[in-house]
């Protein structure tokens, strides 16, 4: 394997065998209440780690495999950086991003690329239309159709595409699992999360996805929230905490929350994974059994109060109102999963 790639540092333990492959035991997580009657109920799991990697709190079955989705962004912009990636500040956070399509994501995107002066054409991502749904609107009203700059996933393909070239790969086959890149993407996945991969497939984008387990996937982001400014891991969480509008974008839940609860590093993605963690090596990861996105922050906001941040600074994560006739007539709220023995 040619270029800028490093071996995972001596003091990283050899990865621990990869999490079972089995229907998860989840447990209900969030309800929808109505009228004083739960309507509906969200199961999954979540697990939360102290600064040690000690396990203080867990629900459901966060050791079973599963796939991260983009929550597994920042540790791929980990692997590219230390193939010798020269991105930081707005443009490594993008590298990182699942973004809504705003011009300024567009505008990151072409500057990734117009470093190794690389057309948007050798993108392989898939096409589609921007992802907020403001941004989705205006773009149909301009009367343009899917495209891969627009696609939420263009910043990290952009960088990956950069990565390659700088480092002497074929920019050909780029997201093939035999890359060079993605062989490398794949060692970091397992150095970070310290566990096997279980198993490989493809993701929304096109890229591999590596299935780990959020009890992985929650060490991943402590060692980066964690890491030293200047190492890779160091640096990917300073751009996601300086720029959290290209992690995601303008009034966007995850992009509010790393700017309510000081030096959070937060990322969510599709079929309702969330991961984040603070400075200190404080970590969570959670999984929303249905994928339903609406459950995703109670949940969240639950388990970071149980790691001691402030329930203040999360009062707005914590519910979402039923409506009924344009009125609130209930909520969505965290059960107390947390307080219940573990299955």
């Amino acid at each position: 394997m040619g270029g800028a790639a490093t071996d995972p540092a001596p003091d990283h333990p050899v990865p621990a065998a990869p999490p079972e492959i089995r229907e998860a035991r989840h447990v209900p997580l969030a309800q929808v209440i109505r009228g004083g009657l739960v309507e509906g109920v969200h199961h999954g799991s979540v697990v939360v780690l102290a600064t040690d990697g000690q396990v203080i709190g867990q629900a459901g079955d966060p050791d079973a495999a599963f796939y991260p989705r983009s929550a597994l962004k920042p540790v791929q912009a980990v692997a590219m950086l230390r193939a010798g990636l020269p991105l930081d500040g707005e443009l490594l956070a993008l590298t990182a991003a699942s973004h809504s399509g705003q011009q300024r994501h567009l505008a990151g995107a072409r500057r990734i690329l117009a470093q190794g002066q690389l057309a948007e054409d050798l993108l392989r991502n898939v096409p589609d239309l921007p992802y907020g749904a403001p941004e989705r609107e205006a773009w149909l009203r301009a009367g343009y159709g899917p495209s891969r700059l627009a696609q939420n996933c263009s910043g990290k393909h952009a960088a990956m595409l950069l990565t390659t070239q700088l480092c002497d790969w074929p920019l050909e086959g780029y997201l093939d699992p035999a890359h060079p890149l993605q062989q490398l993407i794949a060692e970091t996945v397992e150095d970070l999360t310290g566990q096997r991969i279980a198993q490989v497939t493809v993701d929304g984008c096109g890229a591999p996805l590596f299935a780990i387990s959020p009890h992985g996937l929650a060490r991943a982001l402590a060692r980066i929230a964690a890491a030293p400014a200047d190492t890779p891991e160091g640096r990917v969480a300073a751009a996601m905490r300086e720029h959290p509008e290209m992690v995601a974008g303008t009034g966007r839940d995850v992009a509010r929350l790393m700017r309510a609860v000081p030096g959070l590093v937060a990322k969510d993605g599709f079929e309702g994974v969330q991961v984040a963690a603070l400075p200190d090596g404080r970590a969570l990861a959670v999984k929303i059994a249905d994928g339903g996105d609406r459950a995703r922050m109670p949940v969240t906001a639950a388990a970071l109060a149980r790691l001691g941040v402030d329930p203040g600074l999360l009062t707005e994560f914590a519910e979402a109102p039923v409506l009924g006739g344009g009125r609130p007539v209930g909520s969505l709220r965290a059960t107390d999963f947390l307080s219940r023995p573990s299955a």
